[in-house]
């Protein structure tokens, strides 16, 4: 298992890995129709902005960017983060690394030179995505996309790509990765602007918008493909156990 591991994590075998990934996402895009909900959603909002996703719904994310848009995206510096970051360059998006520690020390994990590089990027007009959750607490909003908010003054827009055919992994976070020859929906929800003088009480509100508007367009987007959301959250009834 160590042998594989060190040939997996191997630049060859990145850069090869990371290639292909891009290739399929290609075509995957080309080959499904695709709706955009609000049909004037680019209109209606001020670029740059801060896109927000679900982890595991972050696959096709790119799908939503127009080609006049420079975007740069979060990238863990893991190893499996590695050929995502190759992945994303042959898509046309800057990788930024590093991501958050929940209980860990944040420089380990380069979360403050990563903010750093997000808001430079944001203020050089480069939209920036990342996942919005708590790291490995699937869709739960953390404060860390509502935090780069405020201290950019750029807003959070929600994103959602879902496409009708899929394969749907039984992982942590339920991620979905779309097939060819489909349809798809991508949704654009609410700007989420955060004041820079929001107060401790005002950003836990704002957090809380955040999670249920990346949940509503997650909702959304899967109802338009005539599907259901792998990992959506229980209705409070079926978590109780009673029945509609």
């Amino acid at each position: 298992m160590g042998l594989v591991k060190r040939i997996t994590r191997s630049r060859a075998v990145q850069e090869a890995l990371g290639f292909l990934v891009a290739g399929y996402l290609k075509l995957v895009q080309r080959t499904n129709r695709f709706v955009m909900e609000p049909a004037d959603a680019y209109d209606r909002i001020e670029m740059p902005v801060i896109a927000a996703m679900w982890h595991g719904q972050h696959f096709m994310i790119h799908f939503a960017k127009r080609p006049q848009d420079r975007a740069a995206s979060l990238v863990s510096r893991s190893g499996d983060g590695e050929f995502n970051a190759i992945a994303l360059r042959h898509l046309g998006v800057r990788a930024i690394r590093g991501s958050g520690a929940r209980g860990r020390d944040i420089r380990k994990k380069g979360g403050a030179q990563a903010l750093r590089a997000m808001l430079r990027a944001l203020s050089e007009g480069e939209m920036v995505v990342m996942t919005a959750d708590i790291p490995k607490i699937s869709r739960v909003c953390g404060l860390g996309i509502v935090t780069l908010a405020q201290l950019s003054g750029r807003p959070i827009v929600p994103v959602a790509v879902v496409t009708s055919r899929r394969i749907d992994f039984n992982s942590w976070d339920r991620a979905s990765i779309g097939l060819p020859f489909g349809r798809g929906a991508i949704v654009l929800g609410e700007p989420v602007p955060v004041p820079r003088d929001a107060d401790e009480q005002a950003l836990e509100r704002l957090r809380q918008s955040v999670e249920r508007e990346l949940d509503r367009v997650h909702e959304r987007a899967y109802a338009l493909v005539g599907s259901r959301d792998p990992g959506a959250k229980a209705s409070p009834m079926l978590a109780g156990g009673s029945r509609a």
